[in-house]
């Protein structure tokens, strides 16, 4: 019998979680895999906290060093988050012949070229299925499961905290504030939810997905990402008169020899498999050419669902190892090509739009937007036009004002933003307009 020794660096949600199945679904995983996999030393900065899956004084490390120092110890766990740290963890771990485990998405979305570039020189594997959604095994799904299909579309809702707070809005009529403030007290988002509202996370996420997907490497700092925290309950009410239901939705497409990556709020019919998928559930749609359309649902966070991802990662390679040929076969484990990913300019998105205009409550203002549509080539696919008073001063003269409501046909991008920017300039509109994009396929 060939025991495998794991290291894991990081002791919060996701660390304790690893380290509870690993000690007490040892027999299980050994029936399973036919290795004896021993969680041998678990390092943390601090080990005076209190922690729900306490650990023997024996695997307590007191240094980094003495996990990577250790020839045994043939699987690196890294579970510690953000970048510059375990950037530098990982070198280290894989200059000393260590093979890594990791559920860092910032880290694989910001450095992964580095890291898959240094990891295949000396011949080491990198599990990462529990980087993006969690407990859903997607990464695996891409690269084995759907190998044989030209991946055409990924839409993922790959954030847990911004559809709790969506769903609350949709079925309870919630503000944002009051969604987030709810989501904080029940422990769905962070003391500070940033990463999660502003829509970074399901970057993240996606630019792993479309990595993967379409075989390259891509630089993050060009995906266009829009978050959450301008989402007003008006256009929630709005989008459901229209049919929609309103998603942070990330999305990557490939095309004409680019990729398409974009994360922002979008409306989807509200009989789209996606609409359905609410709370802290994540769930991703892809399209392949042969397979058509599959999805996958499931808790995208979480210590025992996210454990669950990077256990699979830990008994996969310890196999590999077992059977001598971890340094021989899938050592790309990113399945990435040296190449970098075109990205498709923002101003070339192509999509449906719902546009909320608020205009005075006077005649012609309808006939004002739709003849600047008509100059930059955009068809109106549907009108709403409320009597609703909204509460607002203009030069200092009350007057009654209205929500007027477009949904366009697919247009482009640049089309919409310089249409957008002609009507605020003719100050037809007393606001910023809204623009929520749709993904409706017509």
């Amino acid at each position: 019998m060939k025991k495998i020794d794991v290291g894991i660096v990081g002791y919060g949600v996701v660390g304790n979680g690893v380290a509870k199945v690993l000690e007490e679904k040892k027999d299980l995983l050994y029936k399973k895999s036919g290795v004896e996999i021993n969680l041998k030393k678990v390092f943390t900065r601090n080990w005076n906290k209190k922690f729900p899956y306490p650990l023997p004084e024996e695997k307590k490390a007191q240094s980094l060093d003495e996990l990577l120092n250790d020839d045994d110890i043939a699987i690196i766990v890294e579970l510690t988050g953000g970048v510059d740290f375990p950037y530098q963890l990982m070198k280290s771990a894989i200059e000393r012949g260590k093979h890594i485990v990791t559920a860092n998405k910032a880290l694989l979305a910001e450095k992964g070229k580095e890291i898959f570039s240094i990891a295949e020189d000396k011949g080491i594997r990198i599990g990462y299925e529990a980087a993006v959604a969690g407990g859903i095994p997607i990464i695996r799904a891409l690269r084995e499961g759907l190998v044989a299909n030209k991946i055409l579309k990924i839409y993922g809702i790959l954030n847990g905290t911004t559809n709790y707070i969506l769903t609350n809005m949709y079925k309870k009529g919630k503000d944002f504030k009051t969604a987030l403030k709810e989501a904080q007290e029940l422990g769905y988002a962070e003391a500070d939810p940033t990463l999660d509202i502003n829509g970074t996370d399901a970057a993240h996420k996606i630019a792993i997905l479309a990595s993967l997907s379409y075989g390259g490497f891509l630089d993050f700092s060009q995906i266009y990402i829009e978050g959450i925290e301008s989402i007003h309950p008006l256009d929630i009410e709005l989008g459901k008169e229209l049919g929609y239901v309103l998603k942070l939705l990330a999305i990557a497409k490939g095309h004409n020899g680019e990729v398409e990556v974009r994360v922002h709020p979008t409306f989807l019919p509200e009989d789209n498999p996606l609409s359905k998928v609410d709370g802290v559930f994540n769930a991703v749609m892809v399209e392949g050419d042969n397979v058509g359309e599959s999805m996958f649902y499931g808790e995208g966070a979480g210590s025992l669902p996210t454990a669950s991802a990077v256990v699979s990662d830990i008994v996969d390679i310890s196999k590999s190892i077992a059977e001598g040929v971890g340094r021989e076969i899938e050592i790309t484990s990113m399945n990435w090509e040296h190449k970098d990913l075109s990205l498709t300019r923002v101003s070339d998105f192509y999509t449906r739009y719902y546009l909320r205009f608020t205009v005075p409550d006077v005649t012609g203002i309808l006939a004002k937007v739709a003849a600047v549509f008509a100059k930059f080539n955009i068809s109106i696919a549907a009108v709403i036009q409320k009597e609703k008073v909204v509460s607002m001063y203009r030069e200092k003269n009350s007057e009654k004002i209205i929500p007027l409501v477009i949904l366009t046909h697919t247009a482009s991008e640049n089309n919409i933003q310089q249409a957008i920017k002609e009507i605020e300039n003719q100050e037809i509109t007393v606001e910023k307009t809204v623009i929520i994009r749709v993904e409706d396929e017509e």
